[in-house]
């Protein structure tokens, strides 16, 4: 890429909003060239926007911030969706035809747009995974071309609450940065973190993020089944706050320094105590229970969202990642608890990725969403210089002006990739096209039912003068008319 020519993301977390921009080499390596985060406890819970002012304000200060470092104008930029509210849920569409029918691609359109269009009360369909296709009685990933005289199509509709994605929208039109692209968080995580092979053989993506975790389920490169879980890594800390009666900023850093995973009740020292402050002290039993119990629990639930149909099926094992994985023995207490023999902890993602920045240097998992969202980008997000003698912060209407970059025409739900969500105003643009497509379509009908009946009058009207023309009436009146001229030429 030329040197002003970047790629922004940006990912909304429990505890954090992140902003990174980054340029794509020619060997798909990434070179990262600003990140920037701020706190969102105030106003984001569970990866779900409840503060609408404050999170447009607080995206403005990352785009301000990062302009800083790159010392140019952010045109527009990526993100991600995730939250407590997004859930997979299955369906299953059929369509019964003639017999010997030749399955086409039109058909399986059909069928796709027929499971979009169903109707989820409060809940909108973000995207849509295909499972397989039962074609008569047999599964089929791809059916086209194939004879059959039933079709069914078996989908797995990832939903959000209507009202927080619009909540997620509102945000960046209050703060007025467009959008290029929303992906779904998840699947860009796990083509961050999976490899092909993992994803073909099956396997569980588990991200242990502060106020939830994320559990995702692939098979023969399909997701399976999609989940998050209400409870993270910062229950573990109010956990250790409330009885021990401390802040949670100094529970945080008792977890970080004591906490274990999985303790061996062998390995417990009962004499063993952990300092709370100067005072206070807790026995290092009870911190290991508080700490565990938690844990437990989550892995627990982490367990039931994995489909028993593919328990015995997953031979890539689990995949751990997020904030919540760098807890010591985390691997043991999966493994225990889950009955998995095979864990895998994702530190880092698979791509290649250049950077100064201590936060990505560390690969502690923490930013392997945000570089599965930066990887996902492909316009340039990149604007004009910055004049050095000019206030940052003064107004300029053309500073989130995309110059074109993203005009394009309007997309359908399945003209898409997987894990592509349309925006809000994508989805205006895409109704608005649609509409004028029907009423084109309709115009044309119109038009041809007009033809039609016209054409169909011309032949009922040709064909009453060939029954008057031929009835018994005329007949005698062209007799005696001949016979007339007949007599008058003989005389």
């Amino acid at each position: 890429m030329a040197e002003k020519e970047f790629i922004v993301a940006i990912e909304l977390g429990s505890s954090k909003v992140t902003g990174i921009a980054g340029q794509k080499k020619p060997d798909g390596s990434i070179n990262v060239l600003a990140l920037v985060k701020e706190d969102s406890s105030q106003f984001i819970r569970k990866g779900v926007v409840y503060n609408i002012d404050k999170t447009a304000q607080c995206l403005t200060n990352i785009i301000k911030k990062m302009e800083t470092q790159l010392k140019t104008r952010i045109t527009q930029v990526f993100v991600g969706v995730g939250g407590q509210s997004i859930r997979g849920v299955r369906n299953v569409v059929a369509k019964d035809m003639p017999d010997d029918t030749i399955i086409t691609q039109e058909m399986v359109a059909e069928l796709m747009e027929e499971n979009r269009n169903l109707d989820y009360p409060d809940q909108k369909i973000l995207d849509v995974a295909e499972q397989e296709y039962k074609v008569d009685t047999v599964m089929q990933l791809d059916p086209v071309g194939i004879r059959a005289s039933h079709l069914e199509g078996n989908y797995l509709n990832i939903l959000e609450r209507k009202s927080f994605f619009q909540n997620l929208n509102k945000c960046f039109e209050t703060a007025g940065i467009k959008v290029v692209e929303m992906y779904l968080a998840p699947l860009a995580l796990a083509n961050a973190v999976l490899t092909e092979a993992e994803k073909r053989s099956g396997c569980a993506l588990i991200d242990l993020g502060a106020d939830t975790t994320t559990v995702s389920v692939f098979y023969r490169n399909v997701l399976r089944h999609l989940a998050v879980i209400p409870l993270g890594a910062n229950n573990i800390t109010k956990d250790i706050a409330q009885p021990l009666q401390m802040e949670e900023s100094e529970a945080e850093k008792m977890k970080l320094k004591y906490a274990s995973a999985y303790t061996d009740n062998n390995e417990i020292d009962d004499t063993l105590k952990y300092s709370i402050d100067q005072e206070r002290q807790v026995e290092s039993r009870k911190f290991i229970d508080i700490v565990e119990g938690r844990l437990e629990e989550i892995i627990l639930n982490v367990r039931e969202q994995i489909p028993n149909e593919y328990c015995d099926k997953l031979l890539g094992g689990i995949i751990l990642t997020g904030g919540g994985s760098n807890l010591k023995n985390i691997e043991r207490a999966f493994a225990i608890h889950t009955h998995f023999d095979k864990i895998r902890i994702a530190k880092f993602v698979t791509l290649s990725i250049s950077s100064n920045n201590e936060l990505i240097k560390n690969h502690n998992g923490m930013m392997n969403t945000l570089l599965g969202l930066l990887a996902k980008g492909y316009i340039n997000c990149a604007g004009n210089e910055i004049d050095p003698n000019r206030d940052l912060f003064e107004d300029d209407n053309n500073v989130y002006q995309a110059n074109g970059q993203t005009e394009r025409t309007p997309r359908q739900a399945h003209e898409v990739g997987p894990g592509v969500i349309l925006t809000e105003q994508e989805e205006k643009l895409a109704e608005e096209e649609a509409r004028r497509k029907r009423e084109e379509q309709e115009r044309q009908e119109e038009q041809e039912r007009l033809e039609r009946e016209k054409a169909e009058r011309l032949e009922r009207e040709e064909a009453e003068r060939k029954r008057k023309e031929n009835s018994w009436w005329n007949k005698l009146r062209r007799g005696l008319t001949d016979f007339g001229e007949k007599m008058v030429s003989d005389e």
